[in-house]
């Protein structure tokens, strides 16, 4: 039987074993990196803080909330999916960041470089009463903006999406790139701020995330249109469409059918429209779906 340990070497030993055990905030420094690492305009971008034992992290990013959260698979790891509208400049954007561990604050700030995106030009030819609507078409746009501003500003306060983003059809490239600028019948209407898709009518539109249906209705430039909230100011919306598969308030999941496509409202032929919203800023769907996002357990 080992003889016990003398009472002032047990106390000499407890105060080395304390000395050397690093302190939380000396061992587990919160880090922020990003990803994609390059970030151009229209760029979703996920950011991503690995702190352990965080009781809340809160952050802000071009004067938008950031809303943190969780994945199942790592609670060390906290996650917040933003992004940049194409509509910005380049240039150097501050996020800063505020970890709460043990009742203590601590910001982190960190610079990002934004580079511009090489956008085109295209010219198309619609109908002409969408490019100059006549006063009972203007009063109807106005009352559709009223109506999305306010539905846009409902939206889940978790992730209601899971994983990567998928495109919303099977085998479809897509026509006209995200950014490029568009002239209807000579004169420069829009920034376009989606991706379109070659899609004969009829052709299954999927949910590109899990989500619920916030509008499924016509409007006058959007066409039949499908809304997906997914949490957290994160947006998918399906333009053009010729028939409904959901109803409003209705919950989906990634890659269920909500829709055939189309040509209804302003579209120069039967194709799909998909636009991305974060916050009110439009972001490229194609880089949406290379980013590797974390599962939520929705």
């Amino acid at each position: 039987m080992a003889a016990p340990t003398p009472p002032r070497r047990r106390v000499l030993l407890g105060l080395a074993s304390f000395l050397l055990k690093p302190s939380l905030t000396e061992a587990q420094e919160p880090s922020l990196t990003w990803s994609p690492e390059k970030i151009e305009i229209g760029s979703p971008v996920l950011f991503i803080l690995t702190t352990p034992h965080a009781d809340k992290v809160a952050g802000t990013w071009q004067k938008h909330t950031l809303e943190f959260f969780q994945s199942l698979a790592d609670p060390n790891h906290w996650y917040a999916l933003a992004g940049i509208d194409v509509g910005k400049d380049s240039g150097s954007y501050e996020v800063s960041v505020e970890v709460t561990r043990a009742g203590e604050i601590q910001t982190l700030r960190r610079t990002l470089q934004v580079t511009e995106a090489p956008y085109k030009e295209i010219p198309l030819t619609v109908p002409e009463k969408f490019v100059q609507p006549d006063p009972k078409a203007l009063e109807r746009i106005a009352a559709e903006q009223k109506l999305k501003a306010r539905v846009f500003a409902t939206t889940a306060p978790k992730p209601l999406w899971t994983g990567r983003f998928l495109p919303p059809l099977k085998s479809a490239p897509s026509t006209d790139s995200f950014g490029t600028r568009r002239v209807f019948n000579g004169s420069l209407a829009s920034v376009h701020r989606g991706l379109d898709y070659r899609a004969k009518t009829g052709t299954p539109v999927m949910a590109a995330n899990s989500g619920r249906v916030l509008l499924a209705r016509p409007f006058y430039y959007e066409g039949n249109c499908v809304i997906l909230d997914h949490g957290l100011g994160l947006a998918t919306i399906y333009m053009h469409l010729s028939d409904f598969s959901v109803k409003e308030g209705e919950r989906v999941q990634r890659g269920q059918v909500i829709a055939r496509s189309g040509a209804t409202g302003r579209a120069t032929g039967p194709h799909l429209h998909l636009t991305v919203r974060w916050q009110g800023e439009s972001l490229d769907p194609a880089k949406l779906f290379l980013l590797k996002l974390p599962t939520t357990g929705t």
